[in-house]
């Protein structure tokens, strides 16, 4: 199975920013779509930005949407979520996941984390005052 690590999660005030990284070991990010989801107690695991295996394609949901930007450096086996003007809504556990190509739109993939099989073990980040 294909090992991912999150980090760069923790705890910022209301309007604040995280970088949060995702890398791969024992394999080559470079043939996969990437996701960041998150989840919160109670809740639904939600996709929250995803990118094309290129770099060419990118999706956010709308609560991300100019807030978050999502990037990858193959050349560093990792992809990364920055995050700006963080909210207290934004409280989540944050996971990435791995996902062959498909011929699915990006906006699809990312709206299933039921069907992404490699997953990280997930990183805190807690907004508040």
């Amino acid at each position: 199975q294909l090992q991912l690590v999150e980090s760069g999660g923790g705890w910022v005030q209301p309007g604040g920013s995280l970088r949060l990284s995702c890398a791969a070991s024992r394999f080559t990010l470079d043939y996969y779509v990437i996701g960041w989801f998150r989840q919160v107690p109670g809740k639904e695991r939600e996709g929250v930005s995803c990118i094309s295996s290129s770099g060419g394609s990118t999706y956010y949901v709308d609560s991300a949407k100019g807030r978050f930007t999502i990037s990858r450096d193959n050349a560093k086996n990792t992809v990364y979520l920055q995050i700006d003007s963080l909210k207290p809504e934004d409280t989540a556990v944050y996971y990435c996941a791995a996902t062959t190509s498909s011929r699915a739109p990006l906006q699809t993939i990312c709206r299933a984390p039921a069907s992404w099989r490699s997953w990280g073990q997930g990183t805190q980040v807690t907004v508040s005052s």
